[in-house]
């Protein structure tokens, strides 16, 4: 089995989470007052006290991240979500993803390789600190979050893996069990959750191998252990709980573009020009503390236009929605 050759983390290094709102207070003040973002983050973590490794993560903060916008509250982002495998209503997956084991957990790397081979979980926790990135988070069902995700760049991960030049697409595979997921059943899925990025699209510094939310590890609904977020498209694109990661040299089949084609494109980019047939997506619904989510104005590629838009010079994105 590989692993990543990275040291341990102790658990002293670890940020726990009754800190993480004070120390992302402290970061925000020290870059107002000149201090450099490493150096805030350095010092805010050095304050931490230890807490169960198992729980909590290392953070630094990411490069890449989005300021500006509130937060959707921790509450929020665990209780709202879109995992048909645990029930097709928005409060269903936190009432029945308990049912998931996260460990033991294997990520199996297939396709056009040098050399298949299968990573643990716990290798990729341990790979280096995990970075925090706040990204805008889109689902075609026209709401939408802004989240503090935790993780590092796929282009890391997919380095590592090796893969030959003739792939040209990254395919992820979902863990697909009945006896862990107890509405898989009614899900409509008759195979695996499968997801699909062109490879420059993955490689992309913004796509992030996703590990964790809020400085803790990702909680059951919301994707454990591991999942993309490529917050320039549209949700269900970023595959939650990923078993299997493929090299291939065509365009893979993905599981909403097969069963509904005229409503789920394969690219998926964020588009307000580009209607879904039964609903506008020119405007979203903002997931905030309040009862009443904010009514806002959707960004081409989800605000992401500057990072992104060059991947699709030439595209028609009407027609490669």
């Amino acid at each position: 089995m590989s692993r990543f050759r990275i040291p341990p983390i102790a658990s002293s290094e670890i940020t726990p989470r009754e800190v993480f709102a004070n120390r992302r207070q402290f970061i925000t003040g020290a870059a107002a007052l000149g201090i450099g973002g490493a150096v805030a983050g350095s010092l805010a973590t050095l304050a931490a006290p230890a807490v169960e490794a198992a729980e909590k993560l290392q953070t630094v903060p990411g490069k890449f991240t989005t300021t500006g916008e509130p937060l959707t509250p921790y509450g929020k982002v665990t209780t709202y979500n879109n995992f048909y495998e645990f029930g097709t209503d928005k409060s269903e997956p936190a009432k029945n993803a308990h049912t998931l084991r996260t460990r033991p957990w294997t990520v199996a790397v297939e396709g056009l390789v040098k050399q298949p081979r299968t990573f643990d979980i716990d290798s990729i926790l341990r790979y280096r600190p995990i970075e925090e990135r706040v990204y805008r988070f889109r689902c075609v069902e026209a709401w939408s979050m802004v989240v503090p995700w935790d993780g590092y760049p796929l282009s890391e991960f997919i380095k590592a893996c090796d893969p030959l030049p003739s792939a040209k697409y990254v395919q992820f595979l979902s863990l697909h069990d009945s006896k862990q997921m107890p509405e898989l059943g009614s899900s409509g899925f008759s195979g695996p959750y499968s997801e699909g990025l062109r490879m420059d699209e993955a490689m992309n510094p913004l796509t992030l191998l996703t590990l964790g939310l809020y400085g803790e590890v990702l909680p059951n609904q919301d994707g454990a252990p591991i999942r993309v977020i490529v917050p320039w498209k549209y949700g269900f694109k970023s595959a939650k709980s990923i078993v299997k990661v493929r090299f291939v040299d065509k365009q893979p089949p993905t599981t909403w573009n097969n069963m509904a084609p005229d409503e789920y494109g394969f690219y998926s980019n964020v588009n307000p020009s580009v209607d879904h047939p039964r609903w506008s997506q020119k405007t979203e619904r903002r997931l905030t503390g309040s009862f009443f989510p904010q009514i806002k104005q959707t960004l081409p590629f989800n605000g992401y236009g500057n990072e992104v838009a060059a991947l699709y010079n030439g595209m028609d994105l009407r027609k490669y929605y």
